[in-house]
């Protein structure tokens, strides 16, 4: 079996940023937010699940020193001409950076998930290390005992012989 998790490379992103259609409807409309639920890895022993909402976009724009916007100047934001128009070009970028974002998340539940893996991995070790350390020493009690018996047998018989 092939696991996606396996070998994730930046295309897996682009494909589930591709057929994610929340973006669509984000951009006509029709839902306010979009959020996504995944495994966030903190360390090797501790993972979370981690709510986050990835549109809108948090942008912080500092326009405290914009005196004017009705007039842009070249000192104020707006004063810039971008190709193609900002529309698309914010349309380009909010796609590029779901795309990212897919990809960051899919690398995120993927070391959580190799986390969780090896910690359990190392919980069967140690739990089969002390049954095999109980198994030994009840094989020895065993033995010993069916030892002790044998000898009992060999000294009784010697006492009757006697």
């Amino acid at each position: 079996m092939v696991d996606i998790f396996d070998k994730l490379t930046f295309e897996h992103g682009m494909v589930m940023g591709e057929e994610f259609v929340a973006i669509d409807d984000y951009e006509a409309g029709r839902i306010d937010a979009v959020y996504v639920i995944y495994n966030e890895f903190k360390n090797v022993m501790q993972q979370r699940v981690v709510v986050e909402r990835l549109l809108p976009i948090d942008w912080i724009v500092e326009i405290s020193s914009v005196k004017d916007l009705d007039q842009p100047t070249e000192t104020t934001p707006g004063a810039y001409l971008y190709e193609p128009s900002e529309d698309e070009l914010l349309k380009q970028l909010l796609h590029r950076n779901f795309h990212v974002q897919a990809y960051r998340i899919l690398l995120e539940s993927s070391a959580a998930e190799q986390a969780a893996r090896m910690a359990a991995m190392d919980g069967a070790t140690r739990n089969a290390g002390e049954l095999i350390k109980k198994l030994e020493t009840y094989y020895n009690k065993t033995r010993q005992a069916a030892i002790t018996k044998e000898l009992m047998d060999i000294v009784g018989g010697a006492e009757a012989l006697k």
